[in-house]
């Protein structure tokens, strides 16, 4: 198994940024595609980014393209989300997950952290 756990969400301005981050442990972390996910109040959660297990490719949602930067250290075992120019919209809870192959469907991901609030005031 993977154990996940996010940290860096907060309360921040529109137009202000955040560097979430995402510790793993258990299983090898590099073994893994990673994904960024958010789910807001009363909404289905819905894929942020996604990222390959050596990090050379990285997927971004229309929404946050151009704004949000996924990255991994392997060596650190740990995720990344770098979010720029944040609107009120952005404004959910911020997931990581792990996934045997690469998808941006929250099905396809075995492995959760427990997320971390984002908010975005106006």
């Amino acid at each position: 198994q993977v154990q996940l756990v996010e940290s860096g969400g907060g309360l921040v301005q529109a137009g202000g940024s955040l560097r979430l981050s995402c510790a793993a442990s258990g299983r090898t972390f590099s073994n893994y595609v990673m994904g960024w996910f958010r789910q807001a109040p009363g909404k289905e959660r819905e894929s942020v980014a996604a990222i390959t297990r050596s990090g050379s490719t990285t997927y971004y949602a229309d929404s946050v393209k151009g704004r949000f930067t996924a990255s991994r250290d392997n060596a650190e075992n740990t995720l990344y989300l770098q979010m720029n120019s944040l609107k009120p919209e952005d404004t959910a809870v911020y997931f990581c997950a792990a996934s045997s192959k690469w998808s941006t469907r929250v099905t396809d991901y075995d492995y959760w952290g427990p997320g971390t609030q984002v908010t975005v005031s106006s």
